[in-house]
């Protein structure tokens, strides 16, 4: 009897401890992980925290997130150090966030998986955000915002030269680069010194991001449409025409190489091409600075105003276990209501049109330049997978040809750094 009722307690005990093991492992199953690059304590952060809290107490099959901020160093690493020691250790969260240039290698390398049957309303997503996420034939990352870049200009030094703020280019009726030029020489006719703050200091993506909208505007491009070619592209004529205007701006002392950090806050420089993270600067501690934004100027042989998209999206990892729940929060996340919160919260350009629109109305007319610019013109850099490569390939293009002595031969500049990707991209 003894024997019995041991056998009887042993049973109820192992039964018990099935039960909860399987219930932690429901728990688990329900569980989603997801890692993003910027600090919980930004102002992107504060929106996911938001977010995050809104997705685990409304989802309807249960599903829990947990968030891991891994903020990305000044240099741009850290984040990206993580995935890859997660890659190479098989411990990829479920979802993660990724930078759009990194999107073709990452689908290449087998890290991602297609987003296409998870995301629903697709046709509302910007087509700069679709094209930087697909990679041959599927959607492998979800663009959460956009960025975008203008000329602003200090309303108040444009005056004192004596230049009527209304007649400035909108992004219905551009300038093109002859009369971008008058602009500059009436400003440095009366300034007598450099007007016009590039960014050329800032040897990074930037140099590609912001400067290839030129050579789009001229009708030329980086490589080849099917990424196998760059003789005969990056060297074209049109080209050419691009970087000898940017050339120019140096030559003609418009612009320096040097310039002064915050020249622009401070009054230094009437001019500044620059994003939309500038004005986030600008309103908090540079309140007294009086400023608008004009439309990048654009080719006199085409016409045609083209500006630089692009940013951190949402990518699915092949490791997890449960696409159906990381679908779900990826489509949470990428929702109309979500990206309007991320937008506002964070003063970036919207990913989709829905979000523009509601945007336009609410924003002030700066960032409404940009948000027009972009869901008119914007283009989307290349899907290469060996993309960095041929970035910095861009960058020390446009660096070089800033050296106007010693490269006032652009189309030989050009054919020099066509071979060097060409190499690149025959590897």
């Amino acid at each position: 009897m003894k024997n019995f009722k041991k056998i009887i307690m042993l049973l109820l005990t192992v039964v018990f401890f099935s039960g909860n093991l399987s219930l932690v492992s429901a728990q688990e199953d329900n569980v989603i992980s997801l890692w993003v690059q910027y600090s919980e304590e930004s102002a992107e952060g504060q929106v996911m925290v938001n977010s995050a809290n809104e997705f685990n107490e409304t989802n309807e099959f249960g599903y829990i997130v947990e968030v891991n901020y891994v903020p990305r160093s000044a240099s741009g690493g850290g984040y990206e150090d993580v995935i890859n020691a997660a890659l190479t250790t098989n411990t990829l969260p479920d979802v993660f966030t990724l930078d759009g240039p990194n999107v073709a290698a990452y689908a290449s390398s087998g890290m991602l998986q297609p987003l296409d049957d998870y995301i629903t309303n697709q046709e509302d997503i910007l087509p700069s955000i679709i094209d930087q996420g697909t990679f041959d034939g599927n959607l492998y990352a979800a663009g959460y915002s956009e960025s975008g870049v203008g000329i602003y200009y200090n309303i108040d030094m444009l005056e004192e030269a004596g230049i009527d703020i209304t007649t400035l280019p909108t992004v219905d009726d551009p300038w093109d680069w002859n009369q971008f030029n008058e602009l500059l020489e009436q400003l440095y006719a009366h300034y007598n010194k450099p007007i016009l703050n590039m960014g050329f200091d800032d040897h990074s993506e930037w140099l590609l991001y912001a400067f290839a909208p030129y050579v789009w505007s001229a009708g030329g491009d980086i490589v080849s449409e099917d990424t196998t070619k760059a003789i005969g592209v990056f060297d074209s004529d049109a080209n050419v025409t691009a970087f000898e205007f940017i050339q120019s701006l140096i030559e003609n002392n418009y612009s320096t190489i040097t310039p002064i950090e915050y020249g622009f806050h401070s009054g230094e420089y009437a001019l500044y091409m620059s994003g939309s993270w500038t004005m986030q600067q600008l309103d908090s501690e540079y309140p007294d600075t009086n400023y608008g934004i004009m439309p990048y100027p654009v080719s006199p042989e085409t016409q045609e105003l083209v500006s630089p998209t692009g940013s951190w999206a949402y990518g699915m990892s092949t490791t997890t276990d449960n696409p159906d729940a990381a679908g779900a929060l990826i489509d949470f996340l990428m929702s109309e209501e979500q990206l309007y919160n991320m937008s506002m919260g964070n003063s970036v350009l919207p990913a989709r049109q829905s979000v523009a629109d509601r945007m336009m109305e609410e924003v002030s007319e700066p960032m409404a330049i940009l948000i027009e610019q972009n869901t008119k013109t914007g283009k989307a850099r290349p899907k290469i997978v060996d993309y960095p490569q041929i970035s910095r390939t861009f960058q020390q293009t446009v660096t070089e040809s800033t050296y106007f002595e010693q490269n006032s031969d652009v189309k030989a500049l050009l054919e020099i750094k066509a071979q060097e990707m060409e190499s690149i991209l025959v590897q």
